[in-house]
């Protein structure tokens, strides 16, 4: 098979079509220049979202039990949370930590 010759098949790598030099040189003259979003780069974290809401639940049960004031279920319990397949978990219900429920 014979060799492509520059300009002939798109460069996927500007993804560019063909263009010759003086084309070229004209559309840089003009002011045209590819312009890029930053990344935006999410951090990664050891635990799951899911691990680390259960770590807090667990910190403020073992904080509360030391305080005398574990006067509920523990989430880590689970007989008080079985439920059949098609129905939703009970609510956790920790009182004092309404962002920590469910």
């Amino acid at each position: 098979m014979a060799k492509l010759k520059p300009g002939s098949y798109i460069d996927t790598q500007g993804m560019g079509g063909p263009m010759t030099p003086e084309d070229l040189a004209k559309w840089k003259a003009e002011g045209h220049k590819q312009e890029y979003k930053p990344a935006i780069i999410k951090p990664r974290r050891l635990f799951t979202p899911t691990y680390a809401k259960e770590m807090k639940i667990l910190i403020n049960e073992v904080l509360d039990e030391r305080e005398g004031k574990f006067d509920y279920k523990s989430y880590f319990d689970t007989e008080p949370f079985k439920h059949p397949v098609g129905e939703e978990e009970p609510p956790y219900e920790g009182a004092q930590y309404p962002d920590l429920k469910g």
